[in-house]
């Protein structure tokens, strides 16, 4: 497969990612795609031929590597790289759908854009982001699950006993190099597990930073619905509320009427 191709499509994706995407896709190409092209290939190249059996029987010796081996190691990985990279092309796509979109619309309208800026993260963009991330973690995960119960853990034994037919009896079986092997399949793992963190620091990213825009946005348009709508002194001052001193005569509480009128009077012309 040419791997070289797959990493030049990325590259566009690279540039709308975030910094956290920046990393995720450094990480796949240096330690996992790199590791797999140069060192895994050739580690894993001679499972089949250097698997023995303390047997002479025909078929034996076939039967047992396919069962103690259902799927290659490097089979399996390339499929996982395959399926890992391949939501980020949902992105790309969707950035190329935009800018065709906003060079019709401006052929259309005499110069006028539909997108300021195609490839910023804002409405169903942001939403294909977050799914290229949802999809791309949980790959990683489904593929590190079926390694596990391909292979009852992750772990390569120096010896595997077979009791299958075509075979006499229970046979030993060998596989050549299971220390380097066993070495390359954990970096695979810790690798995955390493993308899979990445993948959801970026998610939460995205989402706190959307919720952040959002409650900002909010607060701005408080703050100006509070300056377009001053509140006013609705409540009357207390001394409008003040109760006659019901121990007074009728002249007392006349005088004290005329004292409030002649009280609001002046406070009307201030």
């Amino acid at each position: 497969m040419n791997w070289m191709g797959l990493e030049s499509l990325l590259m566009g994706v690279n540039k709308y990612s975030t910094a956290f995407g920046r990393i995720w896709l450094s990480m796949v190409f240096v330690f996992r795609i790199m590791v797999f092209l140069v060192a895994a290939q050739k580690v894993w190249g001679d499972e089949s031929k250097d698997f023995v059996c303390n047997t002479r029987q025909p078929g034996c010796t076939n039967i047992c590597y396919d069962h103690i081996f259902p799927i290659s190691h490097i089979r399996l990985w390339a499929l996982q790289l395959i399926f890992v990279t391949c939501p980020s092309l949902m992105v790309l796509a969707h950035v190329k759908f935009r800018e065709g979109k906003d060079k019709k619309y401006e052929e259309l309208h005499h110069g006028s854009h539909l997108y300021a800026n195609p490839g910023k993260k804002r409405g169903g963009l942001w939403w294909t982001y977050l799914l290229s991330l949802i999809l791309k973690a949980g790959f990683d995960m489904s593929f590190l699950y079926i390694l596990y119960r391909i292979y009852h853990g992750y772990d390569l034994p120096r010896l595997s006993k077979c009791s299958l037919e075509p075979c006499p009896n229970t046979v030993d079986c060998f596989i050549s190099r299971p220390t380097e092997k066993k070495i390359f399949m954990l970096f695979m793992v810790v690798s995955s597990a390493l993308c899979i963190l990445m993948c959801f620091c970026e998610m939460i990213y995205l989402i706190g930073k959307r919720v952040a825009k959002r409650m900002r946005a909010r607060d701005d348009k408080r703050c100006q619905f509070a300056e377009e709508h001053e509140l006013t002194n609705m409540v009357p001052p207390r001394s409008q509320y003040r109760r006659d001193d019901p121990t007074l005569t009728d002249s007392q509480l006349n005088l004290s009427k005329a004292e409030k009128v002649r009280d609001n009077g002046l406070t009307t012309s201030l």
